[in-house]
């Protein structure tokens, strides 16, 4: 009996395991994600960090990793289960103490129903926090052999008095410790939050009982930013020139404009009515097509450019710039309406690669 019950259960099991997983195939939906085109106008950042090189995870209501890696190498639409997802967006790994490197990030869950297509919308703000030192000449001349850390849980930094770089940490208690010989006295602590950045102004004060100044620290409050939301993407007023050029995205809002400049990626040309090419061999010397994302293979995500005879057309059509493929790429134009049926970039008058 039990040699009968035993195989008919196994079966039983693994027909229910099988119709579970063709209902999980079944019950598929899309996921896009993007990010915003709306930059926060007058935000202190020193560089608008590439999107292309954002550090894409996903992971799924189990914890199982869907994706790791380049938001440039992310597909345009991904195929998932029924189910929630966590998206998290980080524009480097950051870890441990570092001058000059500003994280910023987001974290989105997304609710992924069958048959449709959801849309994550990543609005990036920075999510470590920094301290950057002004020390007064006096200083140096009361200590000349002191060194200055800067000192948290995970690591620290030694700040040179002819350091101008901010040093950035995790959110956490900050330490300003000054070192002479063995000895070590701590100035200043600091619980610090993301996005917060303080600046410090080192000096020396009356002398103590052993006839050396005291060292003083004050916060610089005109110096001082915090709740800065960066939000990754073109600032609505641009394109005057190379340095706040639009984006892909952002340029297909100004319709009429002239003598503009708008940045992408090179990911393909051949234009058609209907469409275009994204792989080499390309046989237009006419026409290439830009994208926001080096990893784009759908034309109506791009922007066409029209590639007037000449030097220009000479030196960047895929025909015989095969490897310009991918490449990020600054144009100056005119935004048209259509051109090869998506909006596109004519009277090209200069450009250059990032």
């Amino acid at each position: 009996m039990k040699k009968m019950i035993l195989p008919l259960l196994a079966a039983v099991l693994l027909t229910a395991a099988c119709e579970d997983l063709m209902q999980t195939f079944g019950r598929q939906g899309e996921l896009q994600i993007r990010f915003s085109e709306t930059t926060i106008p007058g935000t202190r950042a020193s560089a608008l960090p590439d999107t292309n090189e954002f550090i894409i995870s996903i992971t799924d209501g189990k914890g199982n990793s869907v994706y790791e890696g380049r938001y440039g190498a992310l597909k345009e639409k991904i195929n998932l289960g029924e189910g929630n997802y966590t998206v998290v967006a980080k524009s480097c790994e950051f870890s441990t103490p570092l001058f000059d490197t500003p994280q910023f990030g987001d974290t989105q869950v997304a609710a992924v129903k069958s048959g449709k297509t959801t849309v994550v919308t990543l609005s990036c703000v920075q999510i470590n926090s920094g301290i950057r030192l002004q020390i007064d000449s006096g200083f140096l001349t009361a200590y000349p052999d002191a060194v200055l850390y800067l000192k948290s849980s995970t690591g620290k930094l030694m700040y040179g008095y002819t350091e101008k770089r901010i040093a950035y940490f995790l959110p956490g208690t900050v330490s300003l410790i000054m070192a002479e010989g063995t000895a070590e006295q701590n100035l200043f602590s600091k619980l610090l939050e993301a996005q917060q950045v303080l600046t410090l102004n080192i000096g020396v004060g009356s002398q103590n009982a052993a006839g050396r100044n005291n060292v003083t620290v004050q916060l610089d409050t005109t110096r001082n930013w915090i709740n800065e939301t960066y939000i990754i993407g073109e600032k609505k007023e641009g394109g005057n020139d190379n340095t706040d050029a639009y984006s892909v995205n952002d340029a297909k809002q100004h319709i009429g404009e002239e003598d503009i400049w708008v940045y992408g990626y090179i990911v393909g040309g051949d234009l058609s009515s209907k469409s275009c090419s994204f792989k080499a061999p390309f046989s237009s010397r006419t026409n290439l097509v830009i994208a926001s994302k080096s990893s784009c293979t759908d034309k109506a995500s791009c922007m066409s450019v029209q590639l007037p005879k000449g030097n220009v057309r000479d030196e960047l059509n895929l025909v015989d710039n095969e490897g310009y493929l991918g490449k990020q790429i600054f144009l100056k134009g005119d935004v048209v309406e259509s051109y090869y049926g998506i909006p596109g970039l004519q009277n090209i008058s200069e450009y250059n690669f990032k």
